[in-house]
């Protein structure tokens, strides 16, 4: 074993008996991820760490079913188009386990509780989610964005209009006695980062034609 690999054992070791800073986090998450990220996805790696790191610092916070569909999904959707896609695994991993989360945990959490919503009604799924949640929720933008998600995949709001959906979404997150403020601005600014992240790809792949296309 290298005397590298000791000392960061033995930095890991010392930081899971004690709360980890931010830059605790970051040097946890470079070692364990040592491949340089696109630029486009830099920032939203970055909020990711410092959200979780923060979390982790809690004590009202709780790892339940609605962080782990929160964190499992918004991940997916915000490094869709990730390169090379063999690395997401490492980085998803590298993220959790660098503000003490376990991965592969979360992940099955989020699998089996999202089956549970499957080709449910908007009723059916807040009927779901009060059944469930037998301690007080506690707010964050991944929980926000769990349950935006689910009610998302609702079988009732495939037909709706966007103002209907959102009417739906806010009485949700009011019988949940979840702030609907908080939430819509959540929502709001991850509908906006997902529809930049979309523009962003199109700009580059369009510059990357016209390179191709002046080199011809």
């Amino acid at each position: 074993m290298s005397q590298h690999t000791l000392t960061l054992l033995r930095f890991t070791y010392k930081k899971l008996k004690e709360k980890l800073t931010v830059s605790d986090s970051k040097k946890l998450f470079h070692e364990k991820f040592p491949y340089v990220i696109p630029g486009l996805y830099k920032r939203i790696v970055d909020e990711m760490l410092v959200e979780l790191n923060l979390l982790n610092h809690q004590n009202e916070f709780t790892q339940n079913y609605l962080f782990c569909i929160g964190l499992t999904e918004t991940f997916k959707e915000l490094t869709k188009g990730y390169q090379p896609e063999k690395q997401l695994d490492l980085l998803f991993e590298s993220l959790c386990s660098s503000s003490n989360f376990e991965a592969k945990e979360i992940n099955e959490i989020s699998q089996k509780s999202q089956k549970e919503f499957k080709n449910k009604s908007s009723k059916d799924i807040l009927k779901l989610l009060i059944e469930k949640s037998n301690s007080k929720l506690y707010p964050s933008r991944i929980l926000n964005l769990a349950v935006y998600i689910l009610i998302s995949n609702a079988q009732d709001l495939k037909e709706k209009d966007e103002s209907e959906k959102n009417k739906i979404i806010s009485d949700i997150f009011e019988k949940l006695n979840l702030s609907t403020n908080k939430a819509e601005k959540d929502i709001g600014i991850y509908k906006s980062s997902i529809s930049k992240m979309k523009q962003a790809k199109e700009l580059i792949e369009e510059l990357r034609t016209k390179n191709k296309n002046k080199q011809q």
